[in-house]
């Protein structure tokens, strides 16, 4: 059974998705409606993914994100929003969240893409995550020393997995299996000290090695 606790500040918005995830392998064990208590909510259930309105009064929901991946790196954080091109998605990714999805998500979809998180895996839609970040590759620092450790078909790999694509996708530009594909993925986040995908997208586009 996957654990859902809700966070978002629409009593309307938090019982459809509660009604849209009733389902054999899915509860909804939590519900809280602004980030501070979704924090607290997060601490005491450890719920295996939480679903998190990124626009709430108080602390929003990248402050909360931050907070809880923090301190449990087991509990898979996604986004709520309205828009795709909300300029606080980024900023989300970078706090930890394993990516997002709009709130007019369809019940079938939405209940995959939280098997998905649960999983381990990032919600990183092709389309729109070259569209978000690179847009918001303004928060571009420094060159990063981690990047040096990289053999030069692990920068291609992680160039790859920086627009979205699934490891099928990567293995069909590269030339490689998705087997060969999964283990240079497994060595990126061990090298790069990423959480998850959704840490490799940001690290590839905050470094530069990925033009904006």
């Amino acid at each position: 059974m996957i654990r859902i606790v809700l966070v978002d500040d629409q009593d309307l918005v938090r019982a459809g998705l509660r009604a849209l995830l009733t389902h054999d392998d899915l509860s909804v064990v939590g519900e809280a409606a602004d980030g501070a208590s979704g924090v607290e909510l997060v601490r005491r259930l450890h719920p295996d993914v939480v679903l998190m309105d990124i626009r709430m009064p108080g602390v929003d929901g990248v402050a909360a994100t931050a907070r809880i991946t923090a301190e449990l790196t087991d509990v898979r954080v996604v986004m709520l929003t309205t828009f795709d091109t909300d300029e606080h998605l980024f900023d989300a990714l970078r706090a930890g969240a394993s990516g997002f999805l709009l709130k007019d998500i369809r019940p079938g979809p939405l209940r995959d893409a939280v098997r998905t998180v649960a999983a381990g895996e990032a919600l990183l839609s092709p389309a729109v995550t070259q569209r978000v970040i690179a847009a918001a590759a303004s928060h571009r620092t420094a060159p990063d020393a981690r990047l040096d450790s990289l053999t030069e078909r692990e920068r291609e790999v992680l160039a790859e997995v920086a627009t979205g694509a699934s490891n099928d996708e990567v293995a069909a530009v590269l030339f490689l299996s998705p087997a060969t594909v999964r283990t240079y993925v497994s060595r990126l986040l061990a090298k790069l000290g990423a959480r998850d995908r959704a840490g490799l997208v940001v690290l590839a586009y905050e470094t530069g090695l990925v033009p904006r």
